[in-house]
């Protein structure tokens, strides 16, 4: 009897370099505050956001997918056909098939490259990274691609007091490969999908279809009040399981690199673990808004260029979101 071959690979995998691209629209509070009945000063009071990034009409989210992932695949120092695996985390793709991933691997001129998309939202970028690394180091893939890439203004209703003023455009791509030592730590995920209508849709696309005009076009909504508490509280027991799978001490890690939420999640994360002073933290969502499945790569990229002496440290990267999913990892920043 024939025995089949099953594929190894290394035993250690890192993230090789980090890419960006962010909208190319400037959005500050001022230019959302009168739909919702607002002010500049609630919104950054509330979400600790300045402006977002935007993309103009036209630039779909595949398009920010691409560049973030030619930079990353530059910064990588790897040949194109060293890539043989591309993965996309997105909620705002115009089409529900072909994938995004398909289509940004031809462009980037990754073809034959395996590709195909997630949709974890928040939690996106980590179960992308989760994925690769288990790619990798069965040998399935030689080098993944993950990208997560949103256009979320492309499903903001303006007078949205829950979370249209939250929301930016953007795309974060990172390469993971083989390494001598461990560059990726034990993936910590999950989901409570009895919440699944905390963060959601206002309606269906089949209601939509079956009453055009009456039933409007599909837009995010949220429980805000729900998922603040749900954000600090159960993630960050989940960030404390992945420190303890991870073998590692908050005083051991360069920079925490959460989902960008709202502000004052990210700073009530970091109170709850009692991460010490030294720790930098990422607080990109100031400047870029809350763009899901972007915003840890996308965070990282803008950390990692204004302090590039945290390259070779180790960061906590956790995403929490719709669904409600979640996932967290501990890395060693490239």
């Amino acid at each position: 009897m024939a025995t089949l071959v099953q594929p190894t690979g290394p035993a250690h995998t890192r993230v090789l370099s980090v890419g960006a691209s962010r909208g190319d629209l400037d959005v500050p509070n001022d230019d959302l505050v009168g739909p919702i009945d607002s002010s500049d000063e609630w919104i950054r009071q509330r979400t600790g956001i300045v402006q977002r990034r935007r993309a103009r009409k036209g630039l779909n989210a595949v398009d920010l997918a691409v560049e973030a992932g030619q930079e990353a695949i530059e910064k990588s120092g790897l040949e194109l056909a060293d890539i043989d695996g591309v993965i996309i985390s997105t909620i705002s793709n115009v089409a529900v098939t072909p994938s995004m991933a398909a289509l940004a691997a031809h462009r980037l001129g990754l073809t034959p490259a395996a590709a195909f998309d997630i949709s974890a939202a928040c939690a996106g970028y980590v179960y992308g990274v989760g994925q690769a690394d288990a790619l990798v180091r069965s040998g399935v893939c030689k080098n993944v691609l993950v990208i997560g890439a949103e256009k979320l203004s492309d499903v903001v209703d303006p007078t949205d007091r829950s979370i249209s003023f939250l929301l930016g455009d953007g795309a974060g791509a990172v390469v993971v490969g083989a390494s001598d030592h461990t560059g990726i730590g034990p993936t910590v995920w999950g989901s409570d999908g009895e919440k699944w209508d905390t963060i959601s849709m206002t309606s269906t696309f089949e209601e939509y279809r079956e009453a055009p005009g009456v039933v409007a076009w599909p837009t995010l909504r949220q429980d805000g009040q729900t998922v603040f508490r749900w954000a600090v509280w159960e993630m960050a027991k989940v960030a404390r399981q992945t420190l303890e799978a991870s073998g590692i001490e908050p005083s051991d890690l360069a920079a925490f690199i959460p989902h960008q939420a709202n502000m004052r999640i990210i700073d009530e994360l970091a109170k709850q673990l009692k991460l010490p002073e030294t720790v930098a933290i990422a607080r990109d969502i100031e400047m870029q808004g809350n763009t899901s499945a972007a915003s840890i790569p996308l965070a990282m990229h803008a950390l990692l260029a204004e302090r590039p002496e945290l390259s070779g440290g180790l960061a906590l990267t956790i995403g929490f979101g719709a669904g409600l999913v979640y996932g967290a990892q501990i890395i060693e920043l490239p």
